[in-house]
């Protein structure tokens, strides 16, 4: 059986991400440029158990931390993507189920009673923390979470100015994959910039999922969002103000330099003395 808690301090879960949801785990596994994952899983492995992943989503990360034998706890929102993850560990070994706790909570918000040698947020989760309050609550839970000599590993894009602005209103084809549900049928999905503010550092655009069988478009879904970006010196004084210092930074999963040819800003970090 799979352990499911609500976090204390925190509002209850909520349906965001609830068309996203059901395409997630087929979306990504097409998506081959994704490398993130032996980074976090190398890291789960030298830190040791347990860990907590922000964020977890439907357990892109999450399980296979737990199939590699490192027992984890993962907090989500996101109502569909838990149900999603509780479903897949369902199909897991006991031995597999057994390392894992989820637990419903909001990043900013909720409070466990325990401190971790790890804790992750990966794949850009601190990237929907889209004002200053939020950004700083979302890292000071984090921190708070953290042993003495815990370390909190996260990721978010280097941003593109030029490609931020450019192109509202255009839907661009990003991926496909096969229908898991039904043989024969093809899933695309198309990203449209809805607008930008440039000021706050955040855009907005929607998923747009077709499926189709043959080239007629049998189903249509479309979910809008938002992200935040953000500037090297915007994220070191956020890490200041929840009390965090970095131990390590890099500009790809592959630990190159975090400099002007880099496509992500990767930041391992540890409490501030």
């Amino acid at each position: 059986m799979v352990r499911r808690k609500e976090a204390r301090k925190t509002a209850m879960g909520t349906d965001s991400y609830r068309v996203t949801a059901k395409y997630y785990d087929a979306a990504y596994a097409a998506k081959h440029d994704l490398v993130d994952l032996p980074f976090y899983l190398e890291l789960a492995r030298e830190q040791g158990g347990p860990v907590l992943e922000i964020a977890c989503g439907s357990g892109r990360v999450l399980l296979p931390v737990a199939q590699a034998g490192v027992e984890i706890h993962g907090v989500d929102n996101s109502e569909p993507m838990l149900r999603i993850l509780e479903a897949r560990l369902a199909k897991e070994p006991p031995e597999v189920r057994r390392r894992v706790t989820l637990h419903s909570g909001d990043m900013r918000a909720f409070r466990l009673r325990r401190k971790y040698p790890l804790v992750t947020i990966p794949f850009r989760p601190l990237q929907h923390m889209q004002t200053l309050e939020d950004q700083t609550k979302a890292l000071t839970t984090a921190a708070f979470h953290l042993g003495k000599r815990g370390i909190l590993a996260l990721d978010v894009f280097y941003p593109k100015h030029d490609a931020i602005s450019a192109g509202v209103g255009e839907e661009v084809p990003e991926m496909e994959w096969p229908d898991p549900s039904h043989s024969g049928r093809v899933v695309r999905r198309y990203f449209r910039k809805e607008g930008f503010d440039k000021i706050h550092q955040v855009f907005q655009f929607t998923f747009i999922f077709r499926t189709y069988e043959g080239e007629k478009v049998v189903l249509e879904e479309a979910e809008q969002l938002s992200l935040a970006y953000y500037t090297y010196p915007h994220l070191q004084a956020l890490f200041r103000l929840a009390g965090l210092q970095p131990v390590a930074e890099y500009g790809s999963f592959a630990k190159t330099p975090l400099d002007n040819a880099a496509q992500e800003m990767i930041f391992l970090l540890c409490k501030a003395d």
